[in-house]
């Protein structure tokens, strides 16, 4: 088994267990939605615009998915574990972390990869509503 599939791995399993987490709340299909669109406001936006609005919406679904993505990524790039403050990271505003255009690029990449498998799981999982975000 390579380096590669074990880090999809844990992916997948961290993402399935957010997913699970979600299931059954009554915003499930509004995080669902948020999940899906996510990917492009990365890409269009830049991933400190998009953790920047998860933040701004204050809603349960933007809040949990924030948190799932914000902990997991600050765990992958900085290496700390139950840690949901990556956009203060990434903005250099945490004490004692600095940001770099290196890190930036690492924390969207593998943004990019576990919400790849959230959105896949919310997918299969959730009853997603369309239209709203």
């Amino acid at each position: 088994m390579s380096l590669q599939q074990t880090t999809e791995q844990r992916r997948a399993a961290r993402a399935w267990s957010n997913i699970s987490a979600i299931k059954g709340q009554d915003y499930e299909g509004r995080y669902g939605a948020v999940a899906k669109k996510f990917p492009a406001l990365v890409l269009t936006n830049g991933l400190g615009q998009a953790l920047a609005f998860l933040r701004a919406k204050n809603k349960p679904q933007h809040r949990a998915f924030y948190k799932h993505v914000s902990s997991w990524v600050t765990a992958q790039t900085y290496g700390i574990e139950g840690d949901d403050k990556l956009l203060e990271r990434l903005i250099g505003a945490a004490p004692g972390y600095e940001s770099s255009s290196d890190i930036y690029r690492r924390a969207t990449t593998e943004t990019l990869a576990f919400i790849n498998w959230l959105k896949r799981f919310a997918e299969a999982e959730l009853e997603i509503e369309e239209g709203e975000d």
